[in-house]
């Protein structure tokens, strides 16, 4: 039996807590923790970083929003979708719980199956690799990796003994939106926070990754951010 997927959710009203939680858990892929608070919450995702995590917003000491903002503010869970569940339904209160980064944005009181359908969608999104805790650690591993390409090509480059050794020459025409998707590829952001910062979508981003892979010979971004540091197609 395959591992469950582990959702965190995020509320100060018991009840909504554990109607909820009974609710998601009757689908048996999921297992849902529990936090009152966003402190506790943080305690929780750095105990388990969960793959999806359903937030009230109107909570003591620390809102939602606030919440959500340390979230994106950390390269270890700024890709985990969140779901934001608020008894104020204004248009304004939605348009700045996506403003903010949400996923997906419910009004109390809400339909339980609606919520599930939300949940499904975005776990869905996910690559199948594994949750974000894993896509974190992969992203720490490239960057040593790069670390050491890099010190190891200075080595080759400025060594003692004067020995000046050129890397094989390679041209590679980019345009200026491959240039920019391929330097925050680099820094490790994931496809939908390239498309953040590049203001596009996602499924841009994913055209323009498809293309690198085809112009530099590689098949994942692993492989293409070693490619780029070694060829100086990136710094």
């Amino acid at each position: 039996m395959s591992e469950k997927q582990q959702l965190l959710l995020v509320d100060d009203e018991p009840g909504i807590r554990e109607s909820v939680q009974a609710y998601l858990e009757d689908n048996e892929a999921w297992q849902v923790a529990l936090a009152s608070n966003a402190e506790e919450a943080w305690q929780q995702i750095e105990s388990q970083v969960p793959h999806l995590i359903i937030s009230d917003i109107m909570m003591p000491e620390v809102n939602g929003y606030e919440f959500l903002a340390k979230l994106k503010e950390d390269p270890r869970y700024r890709s985990i979708p969140v779901v934001f569940l608020t008894a104020r339904g204004m248009t304004s209160d939605r348009i700045q719980g996506y403003e903010a980064g949400c996923d997906a944005y419910l009004s109390k009181p809400f339909d339980p199956e609606e919520l599930e359908a939300i949940v499904k969608n975005l776990l869905s999104k996910i690559p199948s690799s594994g949750g974000n805790g894993e896509n974190s650690a992969e992203l720490e591993k490239i960057a040593k990796e790069l670390v050491e390409i890099k010190a190891k090509l200075d080595d080759k480059l400025g060594g003692s003994g004067g020995i000046t050794v050129t890397p094989p020459p390679i041209k590679i025409d980019l345009t200026p939106r491959e240039q920019s998707v391929l330097d925050l590829v680099a820094q490790g952001l994931m496809n939908k926070e390239i498309a953040r910062e590049l203001s596009t979508s996602v499924r841009n981003v994913e055209k323009y990754v498809s293309r690198l892979f085809g112009k530099t010979g590689t098949n994942s971004r692993t492989e293409l951010v070693r490619f780029a540091l070694q060829h100086g197609l990136t710094q």
